[in-house]
């Protein structure tokens, strides 16, 4: 059989468990994908992903019966993402896509310069389910609620890795820096639109667990800025 439809699935999973889908799931599978009684489709969370058939709908919704596992949870880099908030269509190009890409965790930061200074947790949370739904991955990103850079780098983990994306950073030494046995979190730091002050700067040069990092000589919109920078360190990782 092939399974084409995948949903994540937030309760705990084990062979045999009978359940069912959300509403919205539900709908999804017998509307949209007009997955009949006795189609089936594949679930997964932090456990793993099982094969699982659709039993009946139900008032409640799609009643499913789990299968069998056919797959554990990866072993993947923790690769982190801090970024200032931006307009929504670009924030959602930057969740969504490095979602595709292996970040484990989003952290939007408040810096001086940040322009907009709100963020739709739940909106996110949804963008990141159905992002880790269609490309095949088993671990669902967090995302973090707003917080200041100060507060961000006060509490960095002190054996973690922050590669600073730094436009006044000459040097492209990104390879160098990975190729080296480095400690995770591996997090991305990308400025607001305006760039960090030059006091937020020498607050993050100042931290012993950064590393800046140049990304290219033409000046990069952040949501380019991110997603090369994860690109490019979730390549260098995946060879080692």
């Amino acid at each position: 059989m092939t399974l084409k439809i995948r949903l994540y699935f937030s309760d705990k999973i084990q062979s045999d468990l009978v359940s069912h889908l959300t509403k919205e799931q539900s709908h999804y599978v017998k509307d949209v994908m007009r997955l009949e009684k006795g189609g089936y489709l594949s679930v997964f969370n932090a456990q793993g992903e099982w094969n699982a058939i659709i039993e009946n709908y139900e008032k409640e919704g799609a009643r499913i019966k789990m299968l069998k596992k056919v797959r554990d949870r990866d072993n993947e880099k923790n690769i982190w993402l801090a970024f200032s908030p931006i307009k929504q269509n670009p924030l959602n190009f930057i969740i969504q896509k490095g979602t595709e890409l292996g970040v484990q965790k989003f952290i939007p930061i408040l810096s001086e310069r940040t322009i907009v200074k709100e963020i739709n947790i739940t909106r996110v949370k949804k963008i990141i389910v159905e992002a880790s739904e269609q490309s095949n991955r088993i671990s669902v990103p967090e995302i973090n609620n707003l917080e200041t850079l100060k507060n961000f780098l006060s509490k960095f983990p002190k054996n973690g890795c922050l590669l600073f994306c730094d436009i006044n950073c000459e040097k492209n030494n990104l390879k160098n820096i990975l190729s080296k046995k480095i400690e995770e979190p591996i997090c991305v730091l990308i400025g607001p639109e305006g760039d960090f002050s030059e006091t937020e700067r020498k607050l993050i040069i100042g931290l012993k667990q950064t590393h800046s990092i140049s990304l290219a000589k033409n000046i990069l919109r952040a949501e380019t800025a991110a997603l090369s920078a994860i690109t490019i360190v979730s390549y260098h990782l995946n060879l080692s």
